[in-house]
């Protein structure tokens, strides 16, 4: 028999997990973009890591945007 009172605590796990993973979906997508930034300037002998620093920034607004685009999809 499925007991009721166990139902808030499933919809809080399952929310938990949804969350842990846009956080995690978030950090590799900056990561990313940060490596390859980081291995463009190792390439060019840079000395100061400005298309880490660009290509991390642009990683974040793309993040960003994912994340805004999947919580709209909810409503």
């Amino acid at each position: 028999m499925l007991n009721n009172e166990n139902k808030p605590e499933e919809k809080r796990l399952t929310t938990f997990i949804k969350y842990s993973a846009t956080g995690f979906q978030m950090l590799a997508t900056i990561g990313v973009f940060a490596f390859i930034g980081y291995k463009i300037d190792e390439k060019r002998g840079s000395e100061k890591p400005i298309f880490m620093a660009v290509l991390g920034v642009i990683g974040a607004v793309v993040s960003l945007y994912q994340v805004v685009r999947s919580l709209s999809k909810e409503k």
